[in-house]
């Protein structure tokens, strides 16, 4: 099975067709784990139990925040559109 990269937003994408997911027990907006070996980009579904972390989170899991307090003006302002400003 063949596909195309297209440009889709900034980013770029690759469509993988029904079939493909179905075989793999992947579905629409199931996690997935994305790795490179060498020239290879190997997809992996992720456990049920998966819960995506935000960067906050994980920074202070890290030990890498607690007790600091971020102060940047340009993230004093009203969200425009699925932004989360902590």
């Amino acid at each position: 099975m063949q596909g195309i990269v297209q440009k889709w937003g900034n980013s770029n994408a690759i469509r993988l067709p029904k079939p493909l997911l179905q075989s793999v027990n992947i579905k629409e907006n199931d996690a997935v784990l994305l790795i490179t070996s060498g020239e290879d980009i190997i997809i992996r579904k992720l456990n049920e139990g998966y819960v995506h972390k935000t960067l906050k989170q994980r920074l202070l899991e890290a030990g890498v925040l607690s007790g600091y307090q971020i102060d940047a003006p340009e993230l004093d302002s009203t969200s425009i559109g699925d932004e989360v400003f902590w």
